[in-house]
């Protein structure tokens, strides 16, 4: 793949680049390395699903790809004990490898290194040059909601930064909640003698109740390895007002996972109410929005399409319990 070709590639789909001019000086560097940091907190669900999709885009134009487990930064958003955390990783690491990244991915857990005395160094001397204020604004939409911040919200950042020095990161991934800590790092790493790394921004994908993003700790969200019924059964809940088409989930997840794989979506309906339909995304979302498609049909074959796309990764997961 020639570099604007995997350019190209890179940016389809992302809210963001930054910036486009480092992103082809990175691509002409070999080796260059990716990476993506979660937390074990949960099920792996679609809004994870996204931008592991832009890591294997990633993979194809030739970055080394590194996935982060960051246990510690998990233990510090409160998401539960070391040892819950480390059985959580685990099933990550699972769920990551049934969506598709190669064998030679790698994954690292975050305390494997995180508290190593050059590691805490780094920390310390990141936390001079870096204020209060700054620090806990890259974690508002990180963060528990809470009326008594901790401290740990304002060391989480400066870890984050930390990590991609020592992880030797060209380019870093991530939701659009990821920008603000990816600018600190962008801003302050040259000052801890590491270049800036390139910084891609995914969108975030609505959960099912409406809300701004999915997540586990909200229960509202599909996991990867959801049974059919289940899937079926969310979606049929799932937020989705006639006629409107910005910050609907069911729409967002048939931009992102549907037609992101076929250029048609099928949706069965009986004859009396106008038989099955057969839509490109342009004429899905315009029928739609002029109330020519009932909120349950467009569900029904969302649902539908989606549980066959997630099949390999349950058949996967099934196949190394």
């Amino acid at each position: 793949m020639d570099i604007d070709s995997a350019a190209n590639t890179i940016k389809k789909g992302a809210l963001e680049v930054v910036t486009p001019e480092e992103l082809s000086e990175k691509l002409s560097k070999d080796p260059k390395t990716a990476y993506i940091g979660y937390e074990p907190s949960g099920k792996v669900h679609l809004g994870h699903a996204i931008t592991v999709k832009k890591m294997i885009d990633l993979e194809k134009a030739g970055f080394r790809v590194k996935i982060l487990l960051a246990d510690l930064h998990a233990y510090l958003n409160g998401k539960g004990s070391l040892d819950e955390i480390k059985e959580i990783s685990d099933y990550n690491t699972k769920c990551f490898q049934a969506l598709g990244l190669s064998e030679d991915a790698e994954f690292i857990l975050g305390s494997s290194f995180q508290t190593r005395e050059d590691y805490t160094m780094k920390v310390y001397q990141l936390a001079l040059s870096t204020t209060l204020t700054r620090a806990r604004r890259s974690m508002a939409q990180i963060t528990r909601d809470a009326e008594d911040h901790q401290v740990a919200e304002v060391i989480y950042p400066l870890m984050q930064v930390v990590d991609m020095l020592f992880l030797k990161v060209d380019l870093a991934v991530g939701g659009m909640e990821q920008r603000k800590i990816h600018m600190l790092a962008r801003d302050n790493l040259p000052k801890l003698g590491f270049p800036s790394p390139v910084c891609i921004h995914t969108p975030l994908l609505h959960g099912t109740d409406g809300s701004d993003k999915m997540s586990s700790s909200k229960e509202n969200f599909i996991a990867i390895d959801d049974e059919p019924d289940i899937i079926r059964k969310k979606i049929k809940k799932s937020y989705c007002p006639s006629g409107e088409i910005e910050g609907n989930p069911i729409l967002e997840i048939a931009h992102h996972f549907i037609f992101s794989e076929m250029d048609k979506l099928v949706i069965e309906r009986p004859e009396k109410f106008g038989g099955n339909l057969e839509l490109t995304q342009k004429e899905l979302l315009k029928m739609y929005e002029d109330g020519d498609l009932h909120p349950l049909d467009l569900k029904n074959g969302v649902a539908d399409c989606l549980v066959n796309i997630l099949e390999p990764v349950r058949n996967y997961l099934n196949n190394h319990e």
